[in-house]
Parts: structure tokens; sequence; C-alpha cells
């Protein structure tokens, strides 16, 4: 694995299952825990954070986990790698958890080491740490980190699609990134309206405007967006 710790997501309901998940896992410096009880609260810090590997139960109020891996691949265009846990363990209900996007299946009850073993397995799936800085006039990105940084303002960390979205404007600079390669970046192969593509980009240009008092990112309309730079914003 890399020298960078693994950082984990636990979804679990069963509180006393989730507590002895975090023990085991927790001895061990080379993995950073944290839990969601339920579904939509493991999307909600999907969509806010970011995380190595999955550990999700299917069993969960509210929603299945097989409905809220399906959510994570095509809502919120999450890759990250999702092992299930589960007492389902019946060859239709394995069909339908890997059709969900599901990368790794293992029955309940399992012996810890074995979970783990299929943890470190998947979270060797992580890309190579970047660390080069991208710039642009008074902007630059941090890969590594999912960290804007704005001339004469704090850093801004990003998560998720919002990160995505920005490294390609930056990469793009002074070029716009249209709405089609938007879409084969981020969601792939799969169908999504402009309206989705808007939504993403709003929310990105907010919390942009939000921390610099700056609207850096502008729409072409019928073609894209385009990352402008503090100056330009300014003439």
């Amino acid at each position: 694995m890399n020298d960078t710790p693994l950082r984990l997501l636990i979804v679990e309901d069963n509180r006393p299952l989730a507590e002895n998940l975090f023990e085991y896992f927790g001895h061990d410096r080379r993995y950073v825990l944290d839990f969601a009880p339920d579904g939509l609260t493991a999307l909600h810090l999907v969509a806010t954070q970011s995380y190595d590997v999955i550990v999700l139960d299917v069993m969960l109020p509210g929603v299945s986990g097989f409905d809220i891996c399906r959510r994570l691949r095509e809502d919120l265009g999450c890759q990250t790698p999702v092992i299930f846990m589960t007492a389902k363990d019946q060859l239709p209900d394995k069909e339908a958890g890997f059709g969900a996007g599901a990368d790794d299946y293992l029955v309940k009850p399992f012996n810890l080491k074995e979970l783990k073993l299929r943890v470190d397995a998947l979270g060797r799936r992580r890309l190579p740490s970047r660390t080069g800085v991208v710039h642009m006039p008074g902007i630059g990105f941090d890969p590594g980190r999912l960290v804007v940084s704005v001339a004469g303002h704090p850093d801004l960390a990003l998560s998720g699609i919002g990160a995505r979205l920005f490294e390609m404007l930056i990469r793009a600079y002074p070029d716009f990134v249209s709405y089609d390669r938007i879409v084969d970046t981020v969601w792939g192969e799969r169908e999504v309206d402009r309206h989705t593509v808007r939504t993403h980009v709003y929310a990105l240009r907010k919390a942009l405007q939000d921390h610099t008092g700056q609207t850096l990112i502008k729409t072409l309309h019928g073609r894209g967006y385009r990352l402008l730079s503090p100056e330009e914003v300014q003439a």
C-alpha cells in the first residue's frame, strides 16, 4: 500500500459490530476510519469527503446497501472501491451486489483478518499520490491533497465531483471545458443530462465564491465552462 493512511468508511447500523471493526482497524495507524450508521449519512459523507475504500452493509435502515452503492456510482460518480458485508449469501444476492457496482462481497459471519486482507487489496487500487501543483495566474491546485489556493485567501479543500471538475478546469486554462468532456471524464459512458452537470458546476462555483468573494467559473452557453483568473474577474 502507499505510505499514506488508507481512508476507510464503514457503513453499518449494528453498533456492536461497527465498534468491533473500529477497534480492530483503529489499532493500525495505516487506517483512518469514518463511520455512517445508515445509507443516507454515507451518501453525505462520500459527497463531502474522500475515501479509499467503503465497507458497506446491505441490510441498512431505510435504504438498502445495494441502492446506496448504485447511487454512489450513478448519482455521485464515485468510483471508490466498495466491499459489501452481509448475511445474504445466495448467488442472486451476490449478483445484485456486483450489479449495483460492488468490487467485493463478504458474507457474515467473517474473520476480521479476512476483511482486512480484502480492504488492503482494494486499497492498493489507489492512484499514486500526485504531488505536482497545477498553476494558473493567481490560482493553484494540489491534486494530491485536493486543495485550491487563491492569492490572498486561505486554502480551500474540495472533494468528490467538485474536485474533479476543478482539476479539469484549471488544467484546461485558458481554454474552456465542454459539456461532453465533463460527462465523459466524470461519469464515463453513462448518459447524464446537462441539468446534472449544471448542478455540480453551480455547487463548485458557489463554494469558490463563498470562499473568495469572486465568481471564478464562467458559463459559455451551449459550450461549457471556463475558469477565470482573479485578474480577469476584476478587469
